[in-house]
């Protein structure tokens, strides 16, 4: 079926135009049914491709002028090989065509045969006399499989406080959880939210999605005790001070029911890592700063700048003097020398932060995990922060990322993240993606990618127009993957991407061919092409993180008492009655139950509802056990039956997203203390040690991960 044509459909010549460009013309919500994108939004998205199409004249100039290129171009921007094979795009060159390689190593070759893995410049030059350079990128075919399943909790870690933290969850508290599930618990990794650096504000944005930068980590959750100048602050009058008030705000969270402040807790630790950057750096801890500063080099310097310059003019560059919004400028290279005691303030911090992520990373490794911490990336950046500043010539101006419409959302999404050019990218080597992995990869044993289907497509819509009026804009997904495959083989890390929800045809299998695991939750997996019920643990993949619940879900004790459709209800959020949609969720959960009663999986229930709801939880994770998935994850806050989601979209206000600390059944904050003694954890992760590591499956191909 295909719906209606929009009012203004493109033309035949915008059409072919937009093609040639990657842009796309009409999208499928639903494998039946076909949309039409409008011709103001294929014009509008051609425009922040830098392509003029606003008349037809224009178009067909445009047009022609395509053409042109790309039947005289010798190669595209970015080739790409897999494994010691011979490029495929090398295979369409005129015969005779000399090849030169410059390896990444510093080597020079006649040839692309049996070249090392690196992003490396190739030449091309054809018998009549045309020339072509090009990256080439060379990848592992494929990452290892790992050697064996693991299990691990899910957390995000605002959320987790300790006696020692500030008012919310930091990396000594992390480094402090890694060791302890890792021994304790045998868990063989633990999974946080993206630790991007947040754009500073009052107040500050709380969702760690939409970040200033993903190349650099936030301070806001350095252990200021753990930094060595720490033993070494003079004011210790005004130190001590800001530890009450520190105090204070833990108590406040902990035993008061205040929600977790960020921006108060920054607000404590700024004016405390003031005081440590005062304290000299011995020789050694100087040596090591310095070569964190070359390391970084430029993106470094860009983002410190970036700090200090909005210390000064705010945290939005577009309304910075013009002289400022060019990080390239006279004037932003005399502001830079004007602030340097600032600009090294904030280097300091970088470093910093990158050292209690390595020691955290460290800390699970040695307490035998055998991923570590799994980090996340967010699918996106601020359009005002640093990294939109720093790489502006990356991103598409006026645009911004979203969904489209569905049967979940028939207004779709707009999200407010300005999208990389993939243009500027492939034209590049993916230069700005493969600094943001390796940048990445230094602290993680595995890496989650949000919206992994965005190295595919992603949704752009027009500044000032609604979701419903965007298209999708296509990445060359075959060169993303290359470059994220290269970075995590030479990280020896894993890669996890969130496929949930809408996927194209042909990702899931693209990823899975290049070793990257999908994202499997167990309220979703039913037989949608089949009966609708739930599948049988069998019939799941092997190739996934298989979990219960997310970040963005209902906890697994609120979906099986039916508590998320009452808080939905309180908020105004239902869109039928709720009646109606109290029984819809009693019969999905009811299905599910029923499932595991008859695997022999739910047992031990009777007596309180809390003791029936413990063993529901139990049975579900057993349930994912009995897959053949690779890793399994608990969502820490299911260990003591935390009935509050973390995030509930559709809300902004209405609900305290992103600032609640976990907490038990009863609604009473739990510490890291606490959850170390919790006997509902213990017996949680009792069942996922009980059936062994080795899933019931065969191993994915590919060699084994050490």
């Amino acid at each position: 079926m295909t719906a209606p044509r929009p009012a203004d459909p493109p033309s035949e010549d915008l059409s072919r135009l937009a093609d040639l460009h990657g842009v796309a013309t009409s999208y499928s919500p639903s494998p039946d049914r076909t949309v039409a994108a409008s011709a103001t939004a294929v014009t509008r998205t051609l425009a922040a491709l830098g392509v003029e199409a606003s008349t037809p004249g224009a178009v067909r100039a445009a047009l022609a002028a395509r053409e042109r290129e790309l039947g005289a171009r010798l190669l595209p921007p970015t080739v790409v090989g897999w494994g010691t094979g011979t490029p495929a795009a090398l295979a369409t060159l005129p015969e005779g065509t000399r090849l030169r390689v410059h390896t990444e190593q510093g080597e020079t070759r006649a040839s692309a045969e049996q070249l090392p893995p690196g992003v490396h410049r190739l030449t091309a030059t054809a018998p009549d006399g045309r020339t072509a350079t090009a990256y080439l990128v060379i990848a592992p075919a494929r990452l290892p499989t790992p050697a064996a399943r693991s299990h691990g909790l899910l957390v995000q870690l605002y959320s987790l406080l300790s006696r020692r933290s500030w008012g919310m969850g930091d990396l000594g508290d992390l480094t402090e959880l890694a060791g302890w599930a890792g021994r304790a618990l045998g868990a063989g990794f633990v999974q946080v939210n993206p630790l991007h650096a947040a754009v500073p504000g009052a107040p500050t944005d709380p969702s760690p999605y939409r970040p200033s930068s993903r190349r650099f980590p936030d301070p806001v959750h350095l252990r200021i005790e753990d930094v060595p100048e720490y033993a070494y602050i003079k004011d210790r009058e005004r130190l001590d001070a800001l530890l009450e008030k520190s105090g204070r705000l833990r108590t406040a969270v902990l035993e008061e029911g205040a929600l977790i402040d960020r921006d108060a807790v920054w607000e404590l630790k700024r004016e405390a890592l003031e005081l440590l950057c005062d304290v000299p750096l011995g020789p050694g801890r100087r040596a090591a700063y310095c070569d964190f500063l070359a390391e970084q080099g430029q993106a470094l310097e860009d983002h410190a700048t970036w700090c200090a310059l909005a210390e000064v003019h705010g945290s939005d560059w577009h309304r910075w003097p013009t002289g400022l919004r060019d990080p390239r400028s006279a004037d932003t290279a005399r502001a830079r020398r004007g602030l340097m005691d600032r600009v090294d303030f904030w280097s300091r911090l970088a470093w910093l932060t990158d050292t209690q992520l390595t020691a955290a990373q460290r800390a699970g490794r040695e307490a035998g995990m055998p991923v570590g911490v799994v980090h996340d990336l967010a699918v996106g950046v601020h359009p005002g922060g640093a990294d939109a500043w720093a790489q502006r010539e990356y991103f598409a101006a006026g645009m911004s990322v979203g969904a489209p419409p569905d049967a979940f959302n028939a207004r779709g999404q707009d999200w407010g993240l300005p999208p990389w050019r993939p243009d500027r990218l492939a034209a590049s080597g993916y230069a700005p993606f493969r600094e943001l992995l390796r940048a990445l990869f230094r602290y993680a044993g595995a890496l989650r990618i949000d919206h992994v289907m965005g190295l595919f497509r992603l949704w752009w819509v027009p500044q000032g127009h609604p979701p419903t009026e965007g298209t999708y804009v296509r990445y060359d997904a075959e060169a993303m993957l290359a470059v994220l495959v290269l970075e995590a083989s030479r990280a020896g890390a894993l890669v996890i991407g969130e496929d949930l929800g809408t996927v194209e045809p042909g990702v899931r299998e693209a990823l899975r061919e290049r070793g990257v695991l999908g994202t499997s939750v167990l309220w979703f997996e039913r037989d949608w092409e089949g009966d609708g019920r739930p599948l049988p643990p069998e019939s799941w993949r092997s190739d996934c993180l298989a979990t219960a619940t997310t970040h963005d879900l209902p906890s697994t004790a609120a979906r099986l008492t039916g508590e998320h459709v009452e808080l939905r209800d309180s908020l105004g959020l239902l869109t039928r009655p709720l009646e109606e949609e109290r029984a819809e969720a009693a019969a999905d959960t009811g299905e599910w139950l029923a499932l595991l009663t008859g695997l022999g999986l739910l047992h031990g229930a009777g007596g309180s509802d809390t003791s029936s709801e413990e063993a529901e939880i139990q049975a579900v994770h057993r349930f994912l056990l009995r897959t053949p998935a690779r890793l399994v994850g608990v969502w820490l806050p299911d260990g003591v039956g935390d009935r509050r989601p973390q995030n509930l979209p559709g809300t902004w206000d209405q609900y305290p997203n992103w600032r609640l600390p976990i907490a038990d059944a009863q609604g009473r904050p739990v510490t890291l203390e606490d959850l170390a003694a919790s006997p509902r954890l213990h017996a949680l992760m009792a069942v996922l040690n009980e059936q062994g590591q080795a899933p019931p499956g065969p191993a994915a191909p590919g060699p084994s991960r050490a």
